[in-house]
């Protein structure tokens, strides 16, 4: 991903905090799944006008000590898996922008 990355949460998608995991429903897949510590983080900045590399730089690089780029690569990975599966979108542009659809 070499242009800017705005990610949103889907709305057809039930999150729900079960101690130390966050577990996702999925209404596309109707599946179940659980996002590792590095995937929440991503989920809930999901606000669709932060660009993805200013929540790596801010909740991902400083939390454990990564560098940028193996960060981005690593979260670039991990919210292409979630748009795949219908958890978050993904946009080249902050979602306020588009109107109703990327």
């Amino acid at each position: 991903m070499s242009n800017p990355t705005y990610l949103l949460r889907e709305e057809n998608v039930a999150a729900r905090r079960i101690g130390d995991e966050l577990m996702i429903m999925s209404a596309k897949e109707s599946a179940l799944f659980s996002l590792n510590e590095t995937a929440a983080i991503l989920w809930n900045a999901a606000d669709g006008i932060t660009p993805l590399s200013d929540i790596v730089a801010r909740d991902i690089c400083t939390r454990y000590e990564m560098d940028a780029d193996t960060a981005m690569r690593d979260a670039c990975e991990l919210v292409e898996g979630l748009a795949a599966h219908g958890i978050v979108r993904l946009s080249d542009r902050p979602f306020g922008d588009q109107g109703s659809s990327p």
